[in-house]
């Protein structure tokens, strides 16, 4: 038999694993035995660097539960904390990660600047997540009153889109506000100190602001943005292990799992992990639907394009992107997940 033909009937027992596993909901001898598998079909993963924050939930629950150790054996797993997505997809572009989680903005600014990273997954939207804060005692009640206001957010995330959507639906220019990108510690301090007159933020930094500091939410993304989640990944290693997307996805389909039917449990892993107190971690947890992780779908690329064409539109990136380009597509593998019931 020729090396071609071994290769192609290795992937071809591993898609029948990997769809077996996703019908069954299995993810114990069945699919170790498909990543044996597939560390035979290519070059072997050495090393696995994920990027994550401490609103990546699922990578969370994986992180802290030691999984991906064991459902990657011999390959070194190295998980790198973020303050946010543009700095996380920045480590991903220069080779520093292969794998990653952000908001919908950030992969935006980075495909606009030419960073070779791709699509290669989704969770769904989750608009409660982020919100727009004023003080307790500010005099601002609409959106319109945003109008010449110090506005903090993180530049090119998912709270630049917001804050975007948020100015036009008052009627209002993106020069009429004075945006001030902050970091979310940083922006944390100056909206404490009456620096900015609101903030744009996502949580969990959202839910532990509103539990200390009662801020009025002038708006969430409801009706403003979808606020979808995004996994990218390097090109290299999408292209060269494929087969280990589909373990993460199976494997990020069961920590949500997880954390919808072990709440308790769920809240503690992630308190120990980010030093958030239990009640911060319960109130994120509560505004966030079930997350399974799957491939991009035409109504989320189409609704990421409209973030694209949103930013291009208020010269917010300096030329136009086409999403599509840079969604991952998958050939001789079959990316499937646990089923989530």
């Amino acid at each position: 038999m020729t090396s071609s033909s071994v290769t192609t009937s290795r992937r071809g027992l591993l898609r029948l694993l990997a769809v077996t596993a996703g019908i069954w909901g299995l993810s114990g001898p069945i699919a170790a035995n498909a990543w044996s598998q597939a560390r035979g079909a290519g070059q072997p993963l050495t090393q696995l660097r994920i990027g994550y924050q401490k609103s990546a939930v699922n990578l969370v629950i994986l992180k802290q539960q030691g999984v991906l150790e064991k459902r990657f054996p011999g390959t070194e797993i190295k998980w790198v904390d973020f303050p946010a997505g543009p700095q996380l997809l920045e480590a991903l572009a220069v080779g520093s990660l292969e794998f990653g989680l952000t908001g919908d903005a950030p992969p935006v600014f980075a495909q606009a600047a030419g960073k070779d990273l791709v699509y290669v997954g989704a969770e769904p939207a989750k608009p409660e997540s982020s919100a727009i804060l004023v003080a307790k005692d500010s005099p601002i009640k609409t959106l319109a009153e945003l109008k010449g206001k110090k506005i903090a957010l993180q530049k090119g995330s998912s709270a630049h889109y917001l804050l975007v959507q948020a100015v036009t639906k008052a009627g209002l220019a993106w020069n009429d506000i004075q945006p001030i990108y902050l970091a979310p510690a940083d922006a944390r301090a100056a909206f404490e100190g009456n620096s900015v007159d609101a903030w744009v933020i996502w949580d969990p930094f959202y839910a532990s602001t509103e539990l200390a500091l009662q801020p009025r939410v002038l708006t969430t993304g409801t009706g403003l943005s979808s606020n979808n989640s995004f996994y990218l990944a390097s090109r290299p290693f999408a292209t060269q292990h494929p087969e280990a997307l589909t373990v993460l996805f199976d494997e990020l389909t069961r920590a949500d799992r997880f954390v919808q039917q072990h709440r308790p449990e769920a809240i503690k892993l992630i308190a120990d992990f980010s030093g958030l107190d239990a009640g911060v971690v319960s109130l994120f947890l509560q505004r966030r639907p079930p997350s399974p992780v799957g491939p991009i779908t035409p109504t989320t690329a189409t609704q990421q394009q409209q973030v694209a064409d949103t930013f291009k539109k208020l010269g917010l990136i300096p030329k136009p992107v086409q999403v599509a380009d840079i969604v991952w597509r998958p050939k001789g593998v079959q990316l499937v997940t646990a089923k989530t019931q």
